[in-house]
């Protein structure tokens, strides 16, 4: 079997593979986010980002780290597999999942850059005292408070909100968005959106989606009323409550934007966030349990390589059965 046929078949599978292993895993993720929706509180952003990329984790890690090397190692060369219609069919639903992901997230990555051409083109450089971040004003009585950029972050206020807004309020509101840009939310935003999956094609990404943006919004709050002291952890927390309410007004309705973008009140849930600052019930900035986490590392590591070779072997005996058994 030469080179070109062999390596064609292995794509084959490994697009069908892929597949099958996306929808296996969001028909999990589905299931429980159901569950966890029905909660009422914010819960915790990791999970949620988790659940929504786990799909599209698992599938390109499977077959990258398994179903390849199982491939490769296994199928015969010298024989050549007959064209099957419905396993190039699978493979090519496959393919175009993967295709509509790139296409979403070089779409969302446009827009969010066109929105900052067109701020800047509209806008003046701002000197924020409390900040080193690149700040920009626009020129427009809209209230808006936007976090752009991945690598670059800017940060672009309008001349509403800089009216509407006291020097505490507009303190408390930048290192929110700081808080943002210190989480990565607009990467993990541009993540969600280039997600080889097929969640995308349902409702239920954008649920997990929305659930993500408000427990990420009260993080975000919580770091910009992260002080040790106790007096300006009050204040700082009743300044950023009182600034949220005072854009809310002043805004129309709003959705959460589905670009790499942060805003101040765009990330939903604004009567609980404000709650949670007036009762005292910000988040504390997680401190991450790095013990804990290199000793699961290391037993799942431990565990995939004591496993590996059999599970090569199982995932190729799996293969066969699937390319004879389809119709």
């Amino acid at each position: 079997m030469s080179v070109g046929p062999f390596a064609l078949h292995g794509l084959t599978l490994a697009f069908v593979w892929f597949l099958a292993t996306n929808v296996a895993t969001a028909i999990v993720v589905a299931a429980v986010a159901t569950r966890l929706t029905n909660r009422q509180q914010a819960g915790v952003p990791a999970l949620w980002l988790g659940l929504r990329l786990l799909p599209a984790v698992t599938s390109l890690a499977f077959v990258a780290a398994i179903f390849l090397p199982s491939y490769w190692k296994y199928e015969p060369r010298d024989f050549v597999e007959g064209f099957d219609p419905t396993l190039a069919a699978l493979a090519i639903a496959g393919l175009a999942v993967c295709g509509a992901s790139t296409v979403r997230g070089l779409l969302a990555w446009r827009r969010a850059s066109r929105r900052a051409r067109a701020w800047l083109r509209a806008s003046r450089p701002l000197d924020l005292p409390h900040t080193s971040m690149p700040a920009y004003q626009i020129d427009a009585d809209a209230p808006m408070m936007a976090l752009v950029g991945v690598l670059r972050p800017r940060l672009f206020i309008t001349r509403g909100v800089l009216a509407a807004l006291t020097d505490e309020e507009l303190r408390a509101s930048v290192a929110h968005e700081i808080g943002h840009w210190r989480a990565a939310d607009n990467l993990k935003r541009l993540a969600m959106r280039a997600a080889p999956d097929v969640l995308a094609a349902v409702g239920m990404a954008r649920a997990i989606e929305r659930r993500w943006a408000s427990a990420a919004e009260h993080v975000a709050d919580g770091r910009a009323c992260d002080t040790a002291d106790a007096r300006e952890r009050a204040r700082a927390r009743c300044a950023l409550a009182s600034a949220l309410v005072k854009v809310a007004r002043l805004s129309p309705a709003v959705t959460p934007l589905a670009e790499p973008i942060s805003t101040l009140v765009d990330g939903g849930d604004l009567a609980s966030r404000v709650r949670s600052l007036l009762d005292d019930g910000t988040p504390a900035v997680a401190r991450p349990r790095v013990r804990g986490r290199w000793i699961g590392v290391g037993v799942a590591v431990a565990a995939l390589a004591f496993g590996y070779a059999p599970l090569l072997r199982v995932v190729h005996l799996a293969t066969e059965i699937l390319v004879h058994t389809l119709p």
